[in-house]
């Protein structure tokens, strides 16, 4: 069994902590820490059978039941919170992006290779969704040879309060930050060079942010795949998450969950349901999964699916993708190091 204490108790914090009770049978979340945790939230963890409540998460690192600690909090922390966990000897799953700041990420990377023992995953769910892990299972047993086009769309049913922008680093590092990542993990390659062109076309105020809130981004992958990935802040017909494999013997694609496969054929017209509304919905069974293989890992002692190298390459592309933006060129990742 291992023991698990969970750092930050916001929306993402609560999802894992009910994803490892309900669906990890060898876990158990330990304790929980936040700063701001009010009786609501408090309620909630009683709940789920959590012993120990903190306000200050370094009571989670001193406690020597702990196992692992997942750090939840808000982005800015969680490079330094890995840090101190790694330095305690805990296994860390850390929340996407692990900082906007490649030095910060290099020191989790530093503090990783002086603990050798401490397993380290980055956040990226997606990677465990049934339809995107298909298409890769597809690709390693050889069924599209080799990759030539990724197409990825990934569209928001509406878009943030324009004033999450300014922490959240924007689209590229909070939404499409998952399709960089997902870019690497279906091509199984990094990316080499990025170039977008980018508008506001949804909210104003996004702009007025210094953001984006659409966009068409096209990328190199270093295995010679060309990838595509088109994004928007809203729309209207709910979360939109798909991809295509195209390749040099064949292509594998993927279709939008839906709340049913009905479709209802009368004197109107032909009608199915419209995808799932966001994330929560979308991808649940994804956190749960992705959360069974850190918990083998830590108990296994084998590697983590996706590591602080996977961390590192998406803010890369991220960061490039701003770039891009800003001088209006395409933009090497190799400029970033």
């Amino acid at each position: 069994m291992v023991n698990i204490g969970i750092i930050g108790m916001g929306r993402i914090g609560k999802v894992h902590l009910q994803s490892i009770t309900y669906h990890v049978k060898n876990a158990c979340v330990k304790a929980v820490a936040d700063p701001f945790m009010n009786e609501e939230t408090k309620e909630f963890v009683r709940g789920m059978d959590v012993g120990k409540i903190y306000g200050d998460y370094k009571e989670i690192l001193a406690d020597p039941e702990i196992d692992a600690v997942l750090v939840c909090s808000s982005t800015d922390t969680h490079a330094a919170v890995s840090i101190e966990a790694i330095q305690a000897g805990k296994h860390v799953f850390c929340e996407k992006p692990v900082d906007h700041a490649l030095d910060k990420i290099q020191k989790v990377a530093d503090a990783l290779a002086a603990h050798p023992q401490c397993k380290f995953q980055v956040g990226f769910n997606r990677r465990f969704d049934h339809n995107f892990a298909a298409v890769r299972r597809a690709y390693d047993q050889g069924k599209i040879g080799e990759a030539h086009v990724l197409k990825i769309t990934s569209r928001d049913p509406e878009p943030p309060n324009p004033a999450y922008i300014k922490v959240s680093g924007g689209m590229f590092l909070d939404m499409t930050i998952h399709d960089f990542d997902m870019a690497c993990f279906l091509t199984d390659s990094d990316v080499e060079e990025v170039y977008v062109q980018s508008a506001v076309l949804v909210d104003p105020a996004i702009g007025e942010q210094g953001d984006v809130d659409t966009a068409i981004i096209t990328m190199k992958m270093a295995n010679g795949a060309l990838a595509v990935i088109d994004n928007s802040r809203r729309a209207v017909y709910g979360y939109d998450q798909r991809a295509e494999l195209f390749g040099s013997k064949g292509m594998a694609a993927t279709s939008n969950d839906t709340l049913s496969s009905v479709v209802i054929s009368d004197h109107q017209g032909v009608t199915g349901e419209k995808p799932l509304f966001f994330f929560l919905e979308r991808y649940m069974e994804s956190f749960s999964e992705e959360m069974r293989q850190f918990v083998d890992a830590c108990q296994s002692g084998g590697e983590v699916p996706v590591g602080i190298h996977a961390g590192m390459q998406a803010v890369k592309i991220g960061l490039a993708a701003k770039k891009s933006v800003e001088e209006h060129r395409p933009v090497k990742i190799s400029e970033l190091d």
